[in-house]
C-alpha cells in the first residue's frame, strides 16, 4: 500500500514513541541505535515533518507525533489481535499475567484444577510486577492488584486486598510478643518503607507517620516478606488469604485482630473485545469460583 510506510518502520516509531528513548527502543527491537535513528528519519520523511524533539537524555514526541502515536499503537494492537485470533496457538494456550505473590501463594496451587477440567488448554504464567500490554505481550488475561480503574478492560473483583501483622513463634520467643500495636515500633519490621505500615498503624490507632527505633529489613514482594517472617527475622504485613497454610501449621501467628486495607483489590482483567473468547470465559468463571473458596 503506497499510502503506508513499511511495517518495520512503523514498529520502530511505536517503540520510540512509547519508550521516549532511542537506545531503549533499539534494545527492545534487537536493533542498533543507528538503525532505529535511520527508521525514524524514514517515517518522518514519509510524513513530511518531524515527529520527535531530540533532547540530551532521549526524545519526546512533538505535537504531530503525539497525534500519530496513539493511532499507530491502536492499529498495531488490532493487527496483533487479528493474527492471534486465527492462530492455533492462540486457541490452545491461555496466557495469564500476574504478580509473584498471587502467582506463588494463590494461583499456582490451584491452576492444575483448571487444566484438569479443560485439558484442551495449555497454561502459560507470565510473572511480572508491571501491568500487562495485552497485545504486545500476547497476554489473554491478568490478575492484578489496584483500584480496578483500568480503561478499556473488563474487570472482576476476586477479593479485597487486606493485610495484618504477623510473626513466627521463633521470633516472638526471642524478641517477646508486643502487647500493643504501639509496642511494635521497637521491633524489627519487614519492608518498613512500605505504605502499608502507616495504613495499618492508623487502623490500629497509632499516630502516623511512624518512627522506627530499630532498622528493618527491606524486601520487594509480599511473598518475600512472608518468607522472612517465617524464618524468624521480623514482623511482616501480609494478606491472610495468601498464607493460610502458614497459619494452619503454626509457622506464622497473627499479632492482633486488626486488618487494614488501602482500598485496593485483586482483580481479574482482560480487554473488553476479548470477553466472548471461550478460553477467557472458562477461566473467568473458574477463577471467580475459586476466589469464593475460603472467602
Amino acid at each position: 500500500m503506497r499510502d503506508l510506510p513499511p511495517l518495520s518502520t512503523i514498529r520502530v516509531f511505536e517503540a520510540a514513541a512509547r519508550l521516549q528513548n532511542l537506545s531503549r527502543a533499539a534494545d527492545e527491537l534487537n536493533m542498533t541505535q543507528s538503525a532505529v535513528s535511520y527508521q525514524i528519519k524514514q517515517i518522518e520523511a514519509f510524513v513530511g515533518a518531524p515527529l520527535f524533539v531530540r533532547e540530551a537524555r532521549g526524545v519526546r514526541l512533538n505535537q504531530r507525533g503525539e497525534q500519530l502515536a496513539p493511532m499507530v499503537q491502536a492499529a498495531l494492537a488490532s493487527l496483533s489481535r487479528a493474527f492471534r485470533s486465527v492462530s492455533d496457538k492462540a486457541h490452545s494456550v491461555l496466557a495469564i499475567s500476574t504478580m509473584q505473590t498471587i502467582a506463588g501463594n494463590w494461583l499456582a496451587p490451584r491452576i492444575g484444577r483448571f487444566q484438569l477440567q479443560h485439558p484442551e488448554f495449555a497454561v502459560r504464567l507470565d510473572i511480572s510486577p508491571r501491568l500487562a500490554d495485552f497485545a504486545a505481550d500476547g497476554i489473554d488475561i491478568a490478575i492484578r492488584s489496584g483500584p480496578g480503574d483500568w480503561p478499556g478492560l473488563e474487570r472482576h473483583l476476586l477479593f479485597d486486598q487486606t493485610f495484618t501483622a504477623v510473626a513466627s513463634p521463633d521470633y516472638l520467643a526471642r524478641e517477646g510478643r508486643p502487647e500493643t500495636p504501639q509496642a511494635m515500633l521497637s521491633h524489627i519490621l519487614i519492608a518498613p518503607s512500605d505504605d502499608w505500615w502507616n495504613i495499618w498503624f492508623r487502623a490500629a490507632g497509632v499516630a502516623t507517620p511512624i518512627t522506627f527505633t530499630r532498622p528493618g529489613i527491606d524486601v520487594e514482594t509480599q511473598q518475600m516478606a512472608a518468607s522472612v517472617a517465617v524464618a524468624g527475622h521480623g514482623i511482616a504485613l501480609i494478606t491472610p488469604r495468601f498464607e493460610a497454610d502458614c497459619f494452619a501449621s503454626g509457622r506464622l501467628v497473627k499479632l492482633f485482630d486488626i486488618t487494614a486495607s488501602a482500598g485496593d483489590g485483586y482483580y481479574l482483567a482482560y480487554p473488553r473485545e476479548h470477553r466472548t473468547s471461550r478460553k477467557i470465559r472458562l477461566f473467568r468463571d473458574w477463577v471467580l469460583a475459586e476466589a469464593q473458596v475460603g472467602a
